[in-house]
């Protein structure tokens, strides 16, 4: 096992109307409160309205960023920092899924200075300070709403990146099982897919970690306990809890501990999916992690087989990535591209932005030929 500091100071406020609390929460860290959501469905199931309520009772004054699109873009960070940086804003309040929270984490560095927040992806500048940042989770899938991380998507260099700082933590997040209620069920399916590819991002790191071998498995196993009866019952606060939590772990350090680091190549290629095709994060994922799995199968076999015993009870690498794909496929994800109408013939277009992106792992390193071979089998 390496050494390992454990730390997070996220305060996680979690269960049905914890955002009854809201207000009391946000006001010592000041009264102008930038508020930061996406394309208005928090207007429609009532979140907005109980969150406005919440900041009226503290008399706060509440500047509004909204539009903030399922695949991030730079142009919104940018914007919504000059917002917040014009009316001199004491926190950031993110409402929303995990590419609103994303936004919010560069949003609360990029207002302290005068630049773009794609100078901290691109290495131009490291972050010194950062705005306070709260955090209300409507989609239970990327846990970024309790760890230091965020994805940002550049269309004109045509890049998507994930960086982290421990800036990034958010000083408190509520997690209101019912928040989530409104979820359709492809979304809810995308982030459960999410939240079992976090889990073994981490597996197929680098070091060993037994406890966090375990932590996977049993994070792994509540979405396969939890995830398909959700499916049929979206309103189901129980199962939505549990989704919820699951989904928080997966991405919290927890399965990390004792590692020299996770791997992530899945979710680099994932990303050329989403920046070239709008994909959803989740459904990138349940499409390259079996292909993934195929191409590692002759390369790392007993780690596939352990983890495929602790998780399905089968005995080899083909029954774990059968088992993996009969999931996915039970909950209504894609395990290829063929699922949005995209075939071989865009093979080139995605070599081409694989390879400008650099897609690799940081354990399992990928080369061109294997990108060749990691398309042909999700294509």
């Amino acid at each position: 096992m390496e050494n390992f500091v454990a730390y997070n100071p996220t305060k996680l406020h979690f269960g049905k109307d914890v955002l009854n609390d809201l207000g009391n929460t946000v006001e010592p860290y000041g009264k102008k409160v930038l508020l930061i959501y996406g394309r208005g469905s928090i207007k429609r199931n009532g979140i907005y309205q109980k969150v406005i309520s919440q900041l009226k009772s503290i008399q706060a004054t509440v500047f509004e960023y909204s539009g903030i699109r399922p695949n991030p873009v730079i142009e919104d960070v940018d914007a919504a920092a000059e917002l917040g940086r014009k009316h001199q804003v004491d926190l950031v309040l993110a409402v929303g899924g995990g590419s609103v929270i994303d936004s919010a984490k560069i949003i609360s560095i990029t207002i302290p200075v005068q630049t773009s927040g794609w100078d901290f992806y691109n290495g131009t500048i490291k972050p010194k300070t950062a705005i306070s940042l709260i955090t209300v989770l409507t989609l239970a899938a990327t846990g970024s709403e309790m760890n230091p991380f965020a994805v940002v998507q550049n269309n004109s260099t045509k890049e998507k990146l994930g960086w982290g700082n421990d800036l990034l933590y958010p000083r408190h997040s509520f997690l209101d099982p019912q928040n989530t209620f409104s979820v359709p069920k492809d979304y809810t399916a995308y982030g459960i897919a999410d939240l079992m590819a976090h889990c073994l991002e981490a597996y197929f790191g680098e070091g060993e970690a037994p406890l966090s071998d375990r932590f996977v498995y049993a994070i792994m196993k509540e979405a396969i306990i939890y995830g398909p009866p959700l499916l049929d019952d979206l309103e189901n606060y129980s199962l939505r809890a549990n989704i919820m939590y699951a989904a928080t772990a997966a991405l919290n350090k927890l399965t990390m501990y004792g590692r020299v680091s996770g791997d992530w190549g899945v979710h680099s290629a994932g990303h050329v999916l989403s920046l070239l095709y709008d994909i959803p994060h989740g459904a990138s994922l349940s499409i390259i992690y079996p292909a993934w799995l195929k191409l590692q199968r002759e390369r790392i076999p007993e780690r596939i087989t352990t983890l495929g015993k602790n998780i399905f009870g089968v005995n080899n690498p083909d029954d774990t990535i059968k088992s993996f794909e009969s999931f996915f496929h039970r909950i209504d994800c894609p395990i290829s591209l063929s699922a949005f109408g995209i075939g071989a013939d865009k093979k080139e277009d995605i070599m081409k932005v694989m390879i400008h992106n650099n897609v690799t792992g940081n354990h399992h390193k990928l080369t061109r030929e294997d990108y060749s071979r990691l398309i042909d089998l999700f294509i």
